[in-house]
């Protein structure tokens, strides 16, 4: 589980996360190099070639629905999407360090540090938001670490990806909004006891960590959603003479 302290998350053991991350970036968690400074880590350690490395790949899928509020602002869903403040919403930039536009439709988002037991890491998201008149499309094209030497070296180790395929109905009684969201992600096994794990062992752990992950985040990035929608239509509203 992720808790708050300060500007900072910190990772506790409560939902299976500290294990995880013992084999995700074992480098962080080895308990010689987790007793040393961070100034002082042991870095020819980590530069040593790894042998009988093995390939996890991690899945996990969640789709939600909610029902879309029915307003008088005669402002369409998918014209809120492709407004500047509703590019904002989905990237939820207000639980975000920073972000940045790399071009028309692509976002640098650096989320709040992390901190992975004596190490800290901001995730650096870019992602790709394709409005449509019906849809609506994020695709997380990059993932990385960002921190110290150390952590930096552990993006060589992994790979993920992510889509949020959109969808929504306002000609119905009862307009809804449908998110279907789908995590891969690729990891590295390469250091010992994990190397020795069967490589389904590593990937039902690992599953069941980001399946959690996602039936927590989900639904509480769709609801803020929503409500970025009724504020956005209400401030139109306001200004309608």
């Amino acid at each position: 589980m992720m808790v708050p302290s300060g500007n900072k998350w910190k990772a506790t053991e409560k939902e299976g996360l500290t294990p995880f991350t013992s084999f995700a970036f074992p480098y962080l968690t080895n308990s010689r190099l987790f007793r040393k400074r961070k100034e002082t880590v042991n870095v020819r350690r980590a530069n040593m070639t790894v042998y009988n490395s093995k390939k996890a790949n991690l899945t996990a899928a969640r789709k939600e629905r909610m029902k879309l509020p029915i307003t008088d602002s005669g402002y369409r869903f998918n014209e809120f999407l492709s407004h500047p403040f509703g590019i904002q919403a989905i990237l939820n930039t207000g639980s975000l360090q920073s972000f940045q536009s790399l071009d028309a439709n692509t976002y640098r988002c650096i989320l709040p540090k992390v901190e992975l037991l004596n190490f800290e890491a901001a995730p650096v998201l870019d992602l790709r938001v394709t409005p449509a008149d019906e849809d609506c499309t994020v695709e997380m094209i990059s993932c990385k670490f960002q921190g110290s030497e150390l952590v930096e070296r552990q993006n060589d180790h992994f790979s993920a990806f992510m889509v949020n395929y959109m969808t929504w109905n306002t000609n119905i009684s009862e307009p809804f909004l449908e998110v279907d969201v789908k995590l891969n992600l690729m990891l590295e096994i390469y250091t010992q006891p994990f190397t020795l794990l069967p490589t389904s062992a590593v990937e039902s752990a690992g599953n069941l960590v980001m399946q959690a992950l996602l039936d927590r985040l989900v639904p509480l990035l769709l609801e803020q959603l929503l409500l970025d929608y009724n504020k956005w239509t209400n401030q139109h509203l306001a200004i309608i003479p």
